[in-house]
């Protein structure tokens, strides 16, 4: 009997993974993906503990899903409710006290295990809870996927992080750094190329850490993890996604400099340009040494794009930190970037620091630097008017005849394309840049015909 499982995933690429991977534990037990909460048999709330408020929003959703339940029941059904992911770990049984209509709560290291904690439920054992960071490989329990969600795909590599950033909560609810094996992943990868993948984003909260055991016995690094995946004739790009500025190492920059699979666009998070609050954030790096990083990885791969992140209102930045952030922007020049008015989690040494700053002025401090990372960010886009570069097609676009896919950069193009060249590379000229994304013409207009 089919049942019908729907699933709503917060925050990170690393969940859309999960959320992906949570249906392929459940499908051979009867549950197929729906779009709608509505009538589902099971609902999975995937949650992310990064943002503000993450839990009070998961347990808002929960109210909402009350209803949903409760029509279920008055019909003589049943819908089981799962809250997965970082605010499940962070919350554990408190959720199940706080929220009665929530069935089962399971951790991001166990969510494997699910099909049996839904068996539980069946043979009326009460609602199940499970939280633990497993001595065993949780990937060795999945089962391979069946289908491809598209010409792009997620691949977890590393999950967890050593580093305790003093305002990140990822060591609480992922656990310590660890890295999956050589043989396991470049299996996965060429599993989802025979699927039609074209293009691999290695994922990680602390990726370049990566350390998996290889083929030799002896562990290996980001970079040669890398060269090993570019050799999948199928893959086609290779990208990787987060990094931490101190495990940037020779061998990865050099994939950089000599692998032409590696995208020219890293997400290299930052935080603050200031010294004194990267040393209070517990970073192990100072802005000096981003900038000097920054300089040989352009050396080695000039046409690169950096993006990152910031928080500002970090407790005790000062407005000349703050300044000192905005001259690190100004050096450096990015193409994208994510920023943040600094929110505490419950649990860091962060959320109880003296000298909290005050909301007026965070807000006031996210706009200034807003406006410098959108100019730099328009100055990037207007740059790459008139390039050809290759384009990926993932998806139809608006109109009939457009599609739209990504260019080397990470930007949404657009352009009048044939259907057939969906999930295909295609060379492209972009001929004007838009708020969010880049319109473009086939470069070699016979392609169109």
């Amino acid at each position: 009997m089919t049942r019908k499982l729907f699933i709503k995933t917060y925050g990170c690429q690393m969940n859309a993974y999960d959320s992906a991977r949570i249906a392929d534990v459940m499908a051979p037990h009867g549950y197929s993906l729906v779009d709608d909460a509505a009538g589902a048999d099971m609902v999975v709330l995937n949650t992310c503990h990064i943002r503000e408020k993450a839990a009070e929003k998961v347990y808002s959703e929960l109210g909402r899903l009350r209803r949903a339940k409760e029509e279920k029941a008055a019909n003589g059904e049943r819908m089981l409710i799962a809250v997965a992911g970082c605010v499940a770990q962070a919350e554990g049984e408190e959720m199940i006290v706080r929220a009665p209509l929530v069935d089962i709560v399971v951790g991001p290291q166990v969510y494997h295990r699910l099909p049996e904690m839904v068996a539980k439920l069946s043979r009326g054992e009460g609602r199940a809870l499970d939280t633990e960071f497993p001595a065993m490989d949780k990937f060795d329990a999945l089962p391979g996927t069946k289908t491809a969600p598209g010409p792009t795909a997620f691949l977890t590599v590393q999950e967890g992080c050593d580093k305790f950033c003093t305002f990140c909560v990822v060591p609480y609810t992922r656990g310590a750094e660890y890295s999956r094996s050589v043989a396991q992943i470049e299996a996965e990868a060429r599993h989802v190329a025979d699927l039609g993948v074209k293009e691999l984003t290695l994922l990680g909260q602390n990726v370049n850490a990566y350390h998996g055991i290889g083929p030799d016995g002896e562990p290996w690094g980001l970079g040669r993890l890398i060269r090993r995946l570019a050799k999948i004739d199928e893959i086609a790009r290779l990208r990787y996604t987060t990094s931490h500025p101190r495990d940037m190492s020779d061998e990865l920059i050099d994939a950089h400099a000599h692998e032409p699979k590696l995208m020219p666009y890293l997400h290299l998070p930052v935080q603050s340009g200031s010294d004194r609050v990267l040393e209070a954030m517990n970073r192990g790096h100072t802005a000096e040494d981003y900038k000097r990083l920054v300089e040989r990885i352009r050396r080695a791969r000039p046409d690169i794009a950096l993006s990152s992140d910031f928080i500002v209102g970090f407790p005790g930045e000062t407005d000349e930190d703050f300044e000192a952030t905005m001259a690190l922007i100004r050096d450096v020049g990015y193409a994208q970037a994510f920023s943040f008015k600094y929110s505490p989690r419950p649990g860091t040494p962060a959320a109880v620091a003296r000298k909290q700053i005050a909301d007026n002025v965070k807000e006031d401090r996210l706009a200034g630097l807003q406006d410098l990372l959108r100019r730099q960010a328009d100055t990037f886009a207007a740059a790459c008017v008139g390039r050809e570069m290759d384009v990926l097609f993932e998806h139809r676009g608006r109109y009939a005849d457009q599609l739209v896919g990504r260019s080397p950069y990470l930007q949404p193009v657009h352009a009048r394309a044939p259907e057939r060249l969906l999930g295909r590379l295609a060379r492209v000229r972009l001929v004007e840049a838009k708020s969010n994304s880049m319109a473009g013409e086939l470069a070699d207009m016979a392609v169109a015909l």
